[in-house]
């Protein structure tokens, strides 16, 4: 059988990630393909180390973007940072810490688990009690947007705290780098990662990182090989190196990181401050169109996430049958829940390109028009009036 070429249908990505990319994005992303080492290629790598500082808020050297999904870049830091026989204190409230646990076993250390209720917050307090219970910490890991609930930690106090008891931190900033407010050097962050495919609104693939002065000092201190060669950043740093020489490590992935680089330009051609403020401003034009619907949100406002909203469902409705119908009658992508959220809420993004006025206006007619096809107990037709009306005010 003759298989010819693939071509996607065009959909708007509303769910908990990919989210749309510009089409400025998929431009860079077909230019011509030159070497890894080309110096033309190394000319852009500097400028995608400088542009990623700023979107990370972050003076450290060691900020670069990992070949590999935001998953690759969790590794990374627990790879490099966490040695066989240590503690590691890893804050849970949803999937997300779950896998910093699996990564901290497989590193041969043992996880100090706090485990809060999904949807709610790291609570400062367990962490400081937690840290007391055991002074032989090493390292304080957490989720500061869990994509899985659309909560937020504050992750300024998490850190405080880590440090104080003498830890260092992992931070998961994957949904909340360019759409909550993320600052890694005023914050004292010492290693964290995100990826490409949420608020920067590139494509899949790449996962930015950055790790302090007394990260690297960790690293390249430790009595233990890094478990793995690909990740290991005492490798690593010869390619991503700060001087203009590379040497070797991994064939770069050349026209992702095109991409990457033109998302970051787009970053900073609309500002920092801008794109956190533009995620809320959308989320609440959202938010008032949910509720005037009669629907809520799983999180409490106080820690919600504007990026990723948490909805929950209507009783009695099928939402896989929901989420089905939005995709094949309007072309719109929003996500399920996961773990214990599975059948109780929708995950709607708000990230990056996708965020905004059009997509919130248009995501609400259609899911108004959906639940009330089958019968739900919504207040039918009031959606997108409160969110034109919420955009007015």
């Amino acid at each position: 059988m003759a298989i010819g070429s693939f071509h996607p249908p065009v959909r708007t990505l509303m769910g908990p990630g990919p989210s749309d990319v510009n089409p400025r994005i998929l431009e860079a992303m077909s230019r011509p393909t030159i070497g890894h080492l080309d110096p033309a290629f190394v000319t852009m790598m500097e400028e995608s180390k400088e542009l990623l500082k700023y979107a990370f808020q972050t003076e450290n050297k060691l900020t670069m973007p990992v070949s590999a999904p935001g998953s690759a870049g969790m590794e990374m830091c627990f790879v490099n940072l966490v040695e066989p026989g240590e503690k590691v204190v890893v804050c849970q409230n949803g999937v997300f810490g779950m896998r910093m646990k699996e990564n901290v076993e497989r590193c041969g250390a043992t996880a100090i688990m706090i485990e809060e209720d999904w949807g709610k917050p790291v609570d400062p307090a367990r962490l400081e009690a937690t840290l007391a219970e055991h002074p032989d910490a090493n390292l304080v890991a957490f989720v500061h947007a869990e994509t899985s609930t659309g909560a937020i930690s504050d992750a300024k106090t998490l850190v405080s705290i880590a440090h104080q008891h003498n830890c260092l931190t992992i931070v998961d900033a994957v949904t909340s780098l360019a759409g909550s407010e993320l600052k890694v050097d005023e914050w004292e962050i010492d290693a964290i990662y995100s990826g490409s495919q949420k608020c920067i609104s590139c494509a899949p693939g790449i996962s930015p990182v950055s790790f302090s002065e007394r990260a690297i000092h960790k690293i390249t201190n430790r009595k233990t090989k890094v478990q793995s060669w690909f990740l290991d950043l005492n490798l690593v740093m010869g390619y991503w190196g700060s001087d203009g020489q590379r040497s070797y490590h991994h064939t770069a992935p050349v026209n992702s990181l095109y991409g990457f680089h033109e998302a970051l330009v787009i970053l900073q051609e609309e500002g920092l401050e801008n794109s956190w403020a533009r995620h809320q401003y959308n989320h609440n034009a959202l938010k008032a169109g949910v509720e005037a619907m009669g629907l809520s949100f799983f999180v409490d406002e106080a820690y919600r996430l504007p990026q990723l909203n948490a909805v929950t469902i209507p009783e009695g409705i099928d939402e896989a049958a929901v989420r089905s119908t939005l995709l094949n009658s309007y072309n719109l992508e929003i996500g399920a829940g996961l773990g214990p959220m599975a059948g109780k809420i929708w995950r709607i993004g708000l990230m990056g390109f996708a965020s905004t006025e059009t997509n919130v206006l248009n995501c609400l007619g259609a899911l108004d028009a959906v639940l009330s096809d089958m019968g739900a107990d919504i207040q039918s037709s009031k959606a997108v009036s409160a969110a034109k009306a919420a955009y007015a005010a």
